[in-house]
């Protein structure tokens, strides 16, 4: 308490002409107590956490399952149109691209549909947004389907995917062998396809374990290193990669899918060795699905205003290339690759493979957290857009479960998808009701019209699944806004794009946190370190180089440091404030040192004494100024490099007679100094709580001086 109030001291300069001394009059400010006492607080949470009542029960309950706070007060006259629109809406444009995006994943269309029927179900009882749309979302799908074709080679099983008649096998074994004795079925069941969604159903357990588990720990602070730029980044990289490997369905190629580094390059490259082998009838196909569909979505987008819901395009495509393949056979007459049988209904649960955890674990970190980053951003950008809350732990609860509960059905990783969601919005959508009539469509299909896809060709999902990209690709149309709001900013856009699109995925992704973390330090390792002037009339003090008509003080110069002082960046902040001081104390003292010793050596050689007069006056030259203020408002924090820096920049400044006043520096500056011992017995003038306390204190010093001085 006595060091702070050494410390906290203000000037007041008297209006009376004969006092021109200033009168140093302390600022008493007592800190609050701060209770260290662990033992008490470990107690308290452990009873505040372990206490169990009724209304806590139930708060629990109620906090958990969302759910049943909101459903209860239903306002079906309201709300229900609106949310019935919206589901039927979403879940016609969500067939086609779960079909679609299982091409991605590495799976069969059956699976796609499982995901998008189970995610949307269960995201309605534990999500806490009303908009957002959960279910397939591309770039999850690809990094999915990038570690699948990983294990499906490390097994031995082809690169290409196998016909997709292996779910009739599988549905006639369920049915016909129901004999416990029967030790083949495995064997007979798990093939390339069913070794495919294990391994995927596998890596979307674990990558919900992991959300929940980030939602029990709180420590949703992760996603604060994904900035909006590298998130941006990163998902137009990864469309690259997904329009590469779709690319091959376009031409109709049956070439491997490549994996691990460089993977973009080595597939375009296998494209064009084998272009010769193009099947025109894909060909046609994909130009003609791309000729409807990119108009008709470009009409959506002009007119989304204008029409109470987007014309579902997709649909109309995959239904007109489904009858023309069929009654054209374009299979058996071009050999065109088409979906093949969809079966209907469920497959019976089964349980992930522990065994391929160890294989699998590592990649599902950035799946998990690439889905709760975009889940929970999407959540609060549309509850703060219509004024609602939503609980980020909760929203990481609500995706995990969307992961680890459809992993026992045969599904892959599912996160929120913006495109999806802004039209659920714009249909009129209410309330999670709309994703239960979305799960309601998707069952339909399960139940009834799956099958009726069987000759629909793959070259169509390929095109449903590029044009849906055009958002991510149109990122490049905002690169010059980007690069005139922040040049930084744009710098980790373009790396993390760069890397995800032609290194790998998840590589791409930890170089645009690395490179995004490195900005943050080097703008702190070389910040802005200014000269203030004196704004007239007034007691605020601003940048020299960045407003005219400044005041300055004889003798007075006023310093900001505009960052933390810390290891980093301390010898910056001392080369800075030699450069703008123009004053390098440590100089001055070695000039002063020589010059004493040539006075010296003269002496001893009997010089004349003009000469020594003149050594007298060089060295006695005076500097400009005898007091630095330095304006610690911008720093954050020090540390004990940054401390002792100070401490040498006040000592070697002292030697040379220039004293160093520190200001406007916040609670936890003041606490490090203390603690770092930083002030002496006599040195309780250092510090104030504004620059224009302590000019005003070294102009009354220095007038002080003067003074005693002539007397």
């Amino acid at each position: 308490m006595a060091e702070l109030n050494k410390v906290c001291s203000v000037t007041e300069m008297p209006e009376r002409d004969d006092a021109k001394r200033s009168f140093h009059h302390r600022m008493f400010l007592e800190p609050q107590e701060k209770k260290r006492n662990m033992k008490a607080l470990v107690v308290k949470q452990a009873k505040k956490t372990c206490s169990c009542t009724p209304a806590k029960v139930k708060d629990y309950i109620f906090s958990f399952f969302p759910v049943l706070q909101w459903l209860p007060k239903y306002k079906i006259r309201e709300h229900l149109l609106g949310d019935v629109m919206s589901g039927v809406v979403v879940g016609i444009l969500l067939v086609p691209q779960s079909i679609a995006y299982s091409l991605l994943a590495g799976q069969e269309p059956i699976y796609g549909l499982y995901t998008s029927f189970f995610a949307s179900i269960i995201y309605f009882i534990f999500g806490t947004s009303r908009h957002i749309s959960v279910g397939v979302f591309g770039v999850i799908c690809l990094m999915v389907g990038q570690v699948v074709d990983r294990e499906i080679q490390r097994a031995g099983y082809d690169l290409e995917p196998a016909a997709l008649s292996v779910l009739t096998d599988t549905a006639a074994h369920v049915n016909t062998t129901a004999s416990p004795v029967n030790q083949t079925l495995p064997k007979l069941l798990c093939d390339k396809s069913c070794y495919a969604i294990t391994v995927g159903a596998t890596m979307t357990f674990i990558a919900g374990v992991y959300q929940v588990a980030m939602g029990f720990f709180q420590v949703g602070f992760v996603s604060v290193y994904l900035s909006d730029s590298l998130l941006s980044g990163f998902v137009t990289g990864a469309s690259f990669t997904i329009l590469t490997s779709q690319a091959k369905y376009l031409l109709g190629l049956d070439i491997p899918r490549s994996n691990g580094i460089g993977s973009l390059i080595v597939t375009w490259i296998n494209i064009f060795r084998n272009i010769r082998k193009t099947n025109i009838c894909d060909l046609i196909t994909s130009f003609l699905c791309f000729l409807v569909l990119i108009p008709t979505k470009e009409l959506n987008e002009h007119f989304k205003s204008k029409l109470k819901a987007p014309i579902p395009v997709e649909l109309f495509v995959i239904v007109a290339a489904t009858l023309a393949s069929h009654f054209g056979k374009l299979r058996e007459t071009y050999g065109s690759s088409v979906a093949g049988h969809i079966p209907t209904g469920f497959l019976p649960p089964r349980a992930p493979d522990w065994n391929l955890i160890p294989n699998v674990a590592l990649d599902a970190i950035p799946i998990a957290i690439i889905g709760f980053a975009i889940t929970v951003s999407l959540s609060e950008m549309f509850a703060k857009k219509h004024g609602y809350t939503v609980k980020a732990n909760q929203e990481m609860y609500a995706i995990g479960f969307c992961n680890i509960i459809p992993s026992f059905f045969h599904c892959f990783t599912t996160s929120a998808a913006l495109a999806k969601t802004l039209v659920k919005e714009s249909t009129g959508c209410r309330t999670q009701v709309s994703g239960m009539v979305t799960g309601l469509v998707i069952l339909l299909v399960l139940l009834v019209i799956a099958p009726l896809f069987y000759s629909l060709q793959k070259c169509v999902l390929a095109v449903i699944t590029i044009v849906n990209l055009r958002g991510a690709l149109r990122k490049f149309k905002d690169l010059p806004k980007m690069w005139h709001l922040s040049r930084v900013d744009t710098a980790i856009w373009l790396v993390t794009m760069a890397a995800s699109a032609l290194i790998s995925t998840e590589i791409g992704l930890l170089i645009g946190v690395c490179f995004a973390m490195l900005c943050v330090i080097f703008r702190t390792q070389r910040p802005e370190a200014p000269l203030l002037g004196w704004v007239a009339e007034s007691e605020t003090y601003e940048s020299l180089s960045a407003y005219k008509n400044l005041q300055t003080q004889p003798g007075i110069v006023v310093f900001r440091f505009e960052a933390p002082l810390y290891y980093i960046n301390k010898e910056c902040f001392r080369s800075t404030l030699y450069k703008q001081t123009g004053v390098n104390p440590v100089w001055v003292k070695a000039t002063k040192k020589k010059a004493s010793k040539r006075m010296l050596r003269e002496k001893e050689v009997d010089s004349d004494d003009n000469q020594t007069n003149a050594s007298m006056d060089f060295v006695s030259e005076p500097l400009g100024f005898h007091t630095i203020v330095i304006d610690c408002c911008a720093v954050q924090f020090l540390d004990t490099a940054g401390i002792r820096t100070l401490k040498e920049v006040c000592k070697d400044y002292r030697e040379i007679d220039v004293q160093v006043l520190l200001a406007q520096c916040n609670p936890s500056v003041r606490s490090s100094l203390i603690r770092g011992e930083f002030f002496k017995e006599g040195e309780d003038h250092l510090l104030f709580h504004s620059v224009h306390q302590a000019v005003d204190f070294a102009l009354g010093a220095q007038g002080h001086g003067g003074t005693s001085a002539s007397k």
